[in-house]
């Protein structure tokens, strides 16, 4: 069985979040157990599973996303590495149709290599700061927003860039304070930089102490940082150790997340389910 490593929203190795790919050509899913014991020997953020759906389906295949010792409702990078499988080995043209538990999600192609998401936009409500979450971040939020079902996250604004850039989180303190992680975020120190705002994602609920680019998150920081800047179309960066960048377009309930791919792995799986 064949398996990809890919560095999703990234232009070069090693850069960006590598996603594990398996396109499986069963008509469904193997047992539970049995992906997650193959994540968990993957061992990244996200290994993807995908399997094609029948002529006149919804969509053109069936897409699942588990953590090394969760599965998840919605993962963006490793979508767009399991676009690029696809397109890169011929299965696909242009758009792609995923069906998955957060709903139907699309992935376009573009001639330069960039994958486009068609993603839920993620619902904002402001709530109170748990107790204990600047203790547990290292830093005093500005204001703090919970993310709606599908990603289960506290966006959690502080001053500046810098203050993103130097956090070190107690991850335990943390795991205890949403549903799935914190998505820290402020607007970009510098103008010029390339991008509108920073974030990083830290979920070590799901065994990820921090995330180094999440698709899913920008959901949420793209209504976020839209209606502060005033813009529908912006660059966000992940400032993780790998950094990556991710273009995000609202447009309404519908966001678009665009970044390259490069697959730095190709192997063999030798146990099947």
């Amino acid at each position: 069985m064949r398996i990809r490593i890919v560095d999703a929203f990234a232009h070069r190795p090693f850069t960006g979040n590598p996603a594990g790919v398996l396109v499986l050509d069963s008509p469904g899913f193997p047992g539970d157990a049995w992906l997650q014991n193959v994540a968990a020997e993957v061992n990244l953020s996200e290994t993807a599973f995908a399997h094609p759906l029948p002529p006149g389906s919804e969509a053109d295949f069936a897409l699942r996303w588990f953590t090394p010792a969760a599965e998840v409702d919605m993962c963006g990078h490793a979508t767009l590495a399991t676009a690029h499988v696809l397109h890169g080995d011929g299965r696909t043209e242009g758009t792609v149709r995923f069906a998955a538990r957060c709903g139907i999600l699309t992935a376009t192609a573009g001639d330069d290599g960039t994958v486009t998401l068609d993603f839920p936009t993620s619902p904002l409500a402001p709530v109170a700061a748990p107790d204990g979450l600047a203790e547990a971040l290292g830093a005093t939020p500005l204001s703090v927003h919970d993310t709606g079902e599908h990603i289960g996250d506290l966006l959690v604004e502080l001053a500046d860039e810098r203050a993103v850039r130097g956090l070190r989180p107690d991850t335990a303190a943390l795991a205890a304070l949403s549903d799935r992680g914190v998505i820290a975020t402020a607007p970009a120190g510098d103008p010029a930089g390339g991008h509108d705002y920073v974030s990083r994602c830290f979920f070590p609920r799901l065994g990820i102490d921090e995330d180094p680019v999440t698709g899913s998150a920008h959901t949420a920081l793209a209504p976020f940082w839209s209606a502060r800047l005033g813009r529908p179309v912006l660059t966000g960066l992940q400032a993780s150790a790998r950094s990556g960048l991710v273009r995000t377009e609202l447009r309404g309930e519908r966001t678009l997340l665009s970044g390259g791919a490069v697959t730095v792995i190709d192997g063999e799986l030798l146990t099947s389910p």
